[in-house]
């Protein structure tokens, strides 16, 4: 093999390489990629359907309700606009209470349900995620419309 062909063969595969490497972190990046929904936009139905998202808003109050296994938690988080219900089976945090703000990260079944893997509570009075607020303040003005 003259010199010329040899050095061609290892460029092609050092590109045929690296285009596998980029192919297999893309994909690990996009099997990652976890993206936020209000109630309001799950209610709608623009979330995923068969993938893990995360919805956020306030507990509602008066919804939580435990099972007698102890470990299963059942609540209502609302945007205050649209509400929706979320299963969880797991220790909850200990800031996690009715009127305050919360995120699940889990999927909908086919019942309208949010079966939720993880629970994340607010760590203070002042402190929303970013995305939660927004979609709450984003609700109160369309209700605000639509009451005028």
């Amino acid at each position: 093999m003259k010199r010329r062909h040899r050095r061609i063969a290892f460029i092609v595969a050092g590109l045929v390489g690296l285009g596998v490497a980029a192919a297999l972190v893309l994909s690990a990046f996009q099997n990652n990629l976890v993206f936020f929904f209000s109630p309001s936009q799950v209610v709608a139905k623009e979330a995923p359907v068969n993938r893990t998202f995360r919805v956020g808003g306030l507990v509602e109050a008066g919804s939580l309700k435990r099972d007698n296994d102890g470990l299963t938690a059942r609540f209502k988080v609302t945007d205050t606009a649209q509400t929706i219900p979320v299963v969880y089976k797991g220790i909850l945090p200990d800031l996690f209470k009715e009127g305050r703000g919360c995120v699940a990260q889990g999927h909908v079944g086919p019942d309208g349900v949010f079966y939720a893997d993880q629970v994340l509570a607010k760590h203070d009075e002042n402190y929303m995620p970013p995305e939660a607020g927004k979609a709450i303040d984003q609700a109160k003005a369309a209700k605000t419309l639509v009451d005028k």
